[in-house]
């Protein structure tokens, strides 16, 4: 089999992307055609500048191309130019976000060092400020962002909305002749928030190509609502995210659902994986799941995936499960190394199989293959490189020999940068 006849997700491409304006956020653009981005959120203390630069190099080099700290208290706003200093000795050099809710204004202007060194700013328009106080608090941090030449991204949150608007549109939706339901109701006010507080910004002087819109909320239907709606209402790039996703997989589970429909539709410029992390989890691991959502969508490439059977009558060990663990295990701790050093290595396709049924089959499909034996098969492993039978693996050693044919695939097959 030729290598331009094996099967790859990118044959099934989604929906061409929703055309947006791109924002430029230090040195990655989101939006204006450029590929989605994954970003991610820390949840240190940030007035601890050591552990919260930590926590950033840790999501950066897991593969995070933006990372957001909170900044909520004239502490951690100080803690902002120290944790960019940490970063800059470490040779960390990824663009950091700063989350501020209901006092964004006044940490701006206490802390203009904590201005500058962020590379964007996060206001949600729903707690910027209230009664008269939110204009002149909202125009107040566009304007520090105009001041430092920063891009802001205008995020409204199902769980923060702006009461007054919400009680309005409720009038507005009382004189209608067929009424939308109450959740119609929410969601408008949801996109209404984002979309008038952008306007808002527009008026102030914020050029449309500093601003990032999203409109979270926690259920899968609601958010796809949302961003189908407000994708057909301006060309703003828009950041995804299911927010309060929850622990492990259902966390996974639903934001895969919603932001995998989005993006198959072409929505979507940036995206988040909000995941409540397991007691002693990696905080990492929602860049993972981010990574491995857009490579399976074929829409990204980060790192090798592994095909691996799930197992059944016919496997008569969890030998093939362990060594598909081995070889993921392997590929990532290798892939800081391989990034630098060779040219496209994230899009190698591996494959680790356990009896003959699908064993060869699949292997065949993927750069590296191997088939391990079932419940009564010979004892041996044949393994496929490029769609051909290359070898048998026999003995103790299986794992070791098949990881050494990995590396050594690696460096004869890809170019060096």
């Amino acid at each position: 089999m030729t290598e331009a006849s094996r099967y790859s997700p990118r044959d099934a491409m989604p929906q061409a992307r929703r055309p947006s304006i791109g924002v430029r956020v230090g040195n990655v653009l989101v939006g204006g055609g450029a590929p989605v981005v994954v970003q991610s959120m820390t949840n240190t203390d940030t007035e601890d500048p050591a552990s919260t630069a930590k926590q950033i190099a840790e999501l950066a080099r897991a593969g995070s191309e933006l990372v957001r700290i909170t900044v909520n208290t004239p502490a951690a706003a100080a803690a902002v130019p120290r944790i960019a200093e940490r970063l800059q000795m470490m040779g960390v050099q990824v663009p950091i976000i700063g989350d501020f809710h209901y006092n964004g204004h006044q940490l701006l202007q206490g802390e203009p060092a904590c201005a500058e060194a962020l590379a964007k700013y996060r206001i949600n328009p729903g707690n910027v400020g209230f009664g008269k106080k939110k204009d002149t608090q909202f125009a107040s941090i566009i304007e520090f962002a105009l001041k430092y030449d920063k891009p802001v991204r205008i995020g409204a949150n199902w769980g923060s909305l702006d009461q007054s608007m919400v009680a309005a549109l409720m009038d507005e939706n009382s004189k209608r002749s067929d009424p939308w339901d109450a959740s119609h109701v929410a969601r408008e006010a949801l996109i209404r928030s984002a979309l008038d507080s952008a306007a808002r910004a527009e008026e102030i002087g914020l050029p449309r190509d500093r601003i990032i819109l999203s409109c979270k909320v926690s259920g899968v239907q609601e958010l796809i609502a949302v961003y189908r709606d407000i994708a057909t209402r301006g060309d703003y790039a828009l950041h995804l995210g299911l927010t309060e996703a929850g622990m492990g997989s259902k966390g996974i589970t639903a934001s895969a659902a919603a932001l995998a429909v989005l993006m198959q539709e072409g929505i979507g410029d940036t995206i988040r994986i909000s995941l409540t992390p397991e007691p002693g989890q990696s905080r990492t691991n929602e860049v993972i799941v981010a990574q491995e959502l857009l490579q399976t969508m074929g829409l990204r490439a980060f790192t090798p995936l592994v095909t691996a059977c799930p197992g059944c009558g016919r496997t008569t060990s969890e030998f093939f499960q362990e060594l598909a663990k081995t070889v993921q295990a392997h590929v990532r701790g290798k892939m800081p190394e391989w990034r630098v050093k060779y040219d496209g290595v994230e899009n190698l396709t591996l494959a680790v199989m356990g009896c003959i049924v699908n064993g060869p089959g699949e292997s065949r499909h993927a750069n590296i293959g191997i088939s391990l034996p079932g419940n009564g098969e010979a004892p041996s492993a044949p393994v496929f490189i490029d769609g051909e039978k290359a070898m048998t693996l026999r003995g103790d050693n299986i794992a070791e020999e098949f990881v050494g044919i990995l590396d050594n695939y690696v460096e004869t097959h890809y170019v060096q940068r």
